[in-house]
């Protein structure tokens, strides 16, 4: 059976402990506490192993493993112990031993944490780089809608303008056009003025058949005296027209 670790592990201080012949299957894994045992008899047991934390006694002198079934390897590593001498030499070599099982052991324990804090470094790189992506993709996403409102904005301000631009340029245009009178014809306009140019004709040759009947002597010809008959008649005749009298009377006042 197994001893009851409260028996003795917790009683560091004993140098010698003797249990030959008491049957027992395994020692207890804290039996390494007893770091000033110095002796120590496992005679005639059914130990097949010993605990890793056999290698912290240090202080360990003599040591007899006879009669129990042991490992092949731990019984090679043991000895016969048939005399003192070979009872310190196995708990020498048992010693070492264990020891460097004890080094492989923690060799190993350290691998595999430090294997496992690469793992998790490695892990909170992976988790470091997903989260400067998310932040990378949120604000890239944020850019493009910062972006997109600003385009939005930029156009419907320019819609905007033109519509102003265009009602301003619309009032304009209707303040400043003038009405545009119709104008003639071309054809019109040239009866009219040729209509003109003879009627100026005739008032000049009119004035001038006039003043050379009044002022030379062709007065005395029968052409000249019915022009200056005709001149006397239509002046008399305005003279006697009340809206001329009117008009002579009003200035003549002035």
């Amino acid at each position: 059976d197994a001893l009851p670790i409260f028996d003795f592990c917790s009683l560091t201080h004993l140098v010698k402990l003797d249990l030959s012949k008491n049957l027992l299957l395994e020692l207890p894994s804290e039996f390494g506490r007893l770091i000033n045992l110095q002796h120590l008899d496992l005679l005639n047991n059914r130990l097949t192993v010993l605990p890793v934390s056999f290698s912290q006694l240090k202080s360990l002198k003599w040591l007899d493993l006879k009669d129990n079934p042991l490992d092949p390897t731990l019984a090679r590593i043991a000895g016969d112990c048939l005399d003192e001498k070979q009872c310190k030499q196995c708990a020498t070599a048992i010693l070492q031993y264990m020891q460097a099982i004890q080094f492989e052991q923690d060799r190993e324990r350290e691998r595999r944490l430090h294997a496992e804090r690469e793992l998790e470094k490695k892990r909170e790189a992976e988790q470091r780089t997903r989260e400067v992506r998310e932040r990378e993709r949120r604000r890239r996403e944020k850019a493009e809608e910062k972006e997109r409102r600003r385009r939005e904005y930029d156009a419907l301000r320019t819609a905007q303008q033109e519509l102003k631009k265009k009602t301003e340029n619309g009032e304009s245009k209707t303040r400043k056009s003038p009405s545009i009178a119709p104008r003639p014809s071309p054809q019109k306009y040239s009866w009219i003025g040729l209509l003109l140019r003879f009627i100026l004709f005739c008032l000049i040759c009119t004035l001038g058949t006039l003043a050379v009947c009044r002022v030379t002597e062709l007065k005395h010809q029968p052409l000249c005296t019915s022009v200056n008959v005709l001149y006397e008649d239509t002046v008399n005749r305005l003279w006697s027209h009340e809206i001329v009298q009117n008009v002579l009377q009003h200035y003549s006042q002035q």
